[in-house]
């Protein structure tokens, strides 16, 4: 399942960079990653009022913040994809999952 949603991440990426002439060298992986964790704390801070509503609604803040969490998990799962980690594997070992 990880694979098959990296996969479509990767897919709606690479149209993303090519349609803004954006190199994704092994650096951008990362860099991009840690760009939307700023995002999405900063929806957080605008939800939990540690920081400006700039005239969004609590709707609207709530929705930002699901967004910008799928921004992380997508770029998460291109990073993984790119450095060819086995996340599904990773995440069985490292929080002691049983494979079902």
């Amino acid at each position: 399942m990880l694979r098959r949603l990296a996969d479509q991440f990767e897919t709606s990426s690479a149209v993303h960079v090519a349609a803004n002439g954006i190199e994704r060298d092994a650096d951008w992986f990362l860099l991009k990653l840690q760009e939307e964790m700023g995002e999405l704390t900063q929806a957080w801070n605008r939800l939990t009022g540690r920081g400006r509503a700039k005239g969004r609604s609590v709707e609207d803040m709530q929705r930002d913040l699901a967004d910008e969490t799928a921004d992380v998990l997508g770029h998460l799962l291109l990073f993984a994809r790119r450095n060819e980690i086995d996340l599904a594997a990773a995440i069985e070992r490292k929080w002691l999952f049983q494979p079902s």
